[in-house]
C-alpha cells in the first residue's frame, strides 16, 4: 500500500508541476498577446492622427503641385485688404530640396524675393502672418532687411512710406517622389 500511495503521490506531484508550467507558459503567452495589442492599438492611434495630418495638409495645398498663381492671387489680396503702398516680388523656378525626402514624398521649394514700402513695422509682421495663415503652402521666412527711408520733399507726415522691407521668403510644397 505504501508503495502504491507513492505511486499516486509521485504522479498528483507531476500532474500539479505539468499543470504549473502550462499555466506559466499560459500567463506568459496571454502577456504577449497582450503587448502586441496594446502595440497594435498605438500604432492604429498613430496612422489616424498622421492620416489626419496628410488630410488637412492636402486640403491646404500644401501637398500636390505648386499653387503659384494662388501665391500670386493671395499677394495681392493681401496687399489690397492690409492698404499696403507698394508690393513688388519675384519667384524663383521650383527646386528639390535635397534633404527633403518623406518617404515616398519629396520637398519642393520656390524661392520668393518680396520688396515693400511700409508705413510702420506691423505691416510686414501682418503681411507675414497672412501668408503662413492662408498660403497654398508651408511658409519659411529666410530673412527680412528693414531700413528707414527719407521723409519725400513736399509730403506730410503719414502721407509717405517710412520703412523698405527686403524679404526672402521659401514656399514648400509636398508631392510624390518620381521613382525611375
Amino acid at each position: 500500500m505504501f508503495a502504491g500511495g507513492g505511486v499516486l503521490l509521485y504522479f498528483a506531484h507531476q500532474g500539479k508541476e505539468s499543470a504549473e508550467h502550462a499555466r506559466l507558459a499560459a500567463t506568459t503567452q496571454r502577456g504577449e498577446v497582450e503587448e502586441r495589442l496594446q502595440r497594435m492599438r498605438s500604432e492604429e492611434i498613430e496612422i489616424r492622427r498622421d492620416s489626419l495630418l496628410f488630410y488637412q495638409l492636402q486640403e491646404r495645398g500644401v501637398i500636390g503641385e505648386e499653387q503659384r498663381l494662388d501665391w500670386v492671387e493671395l499677394l495681392e489680396a493681401i496687399r489690397d485688404t492690409r492698404r499696403l503702398l507698394d508690393l513688388r516680388y519675384e519667384i524663383a523656378p521650383q527646386r528639390l530640396l535635397e534633404a527633403g525626402a518623406a518617404g515616398d514624398f519629396v520637398f519642393s521649394v520656390s524661392s520668393m524675393k518680396v520688396q515693400m514700402k511700409l508705413l510702420h513695422e506691423e505691416d510686414l509682421t501682418r503681411l507675414l502672418g497672412d501668408l503662413r495663415r492662408e498660403a497654398k503652402a508651408l511658409i519659411r521666412i529666410r530673412g527680412c532687411n528693414v531700413e528707414r527711408l527719407p521723409p519725400a520733399a513736399g509730403e506730410r507726415a503719414g502721407d509717405w512710406a517710412n520703412l523698405q522691407a527686403d524679404c526672402e521668403i521659401d514656399w514648400l510644397t509636398l508631392r510624390g517622389a518620381v521613382h525611375n
